[in-house]
């Protein structure tokens, strides 16, 4: 007998780093990600190596995506992870430290 089984919708990933502008790993910035339709904010914890990752973005959506270390924001706030291709996308986030 066939399985029926549907599987899950396909989703996207985001990955990066916040680095500062001598390309040193920002550990502890937070990165924020809002979703521009319903403006719901996920956030990240980066680690000592500064990387961050947002699993199951939905497909249809348009997200911000901005770091902050410190109480300094990334200077560019306004880039949108709808630009991932593939349904995966890297980018690093520069923090003025």
């Amino acid at each position: 007998m066939p399985s029926y089984a549907q599987k899950g919708a396909p989703t996207r990933l985001l990955t990066g780093k916040v680095l500062d502008h001598s390309d040193n790993a920002l550990p502890n910035a937070v990165v924020y990600l809002t979703n521009t339709r319903n403006r719901a904010v996920k956030t990240y914890i980066v680690g000592p190596d500064g990387a961050f990752r947002f699993p199951a973005l939905a497909p249809n959506v348009d997200y911000e995506v901005y770091a902050q270390f410190q109480g300094r924001k990334e200077r560019q706030q306004d880039r949108s992870a709808n630009l991932i291709i593939a349904n995966k996308c890297r980018s690093t986030l520069t923090v003025d430290a």
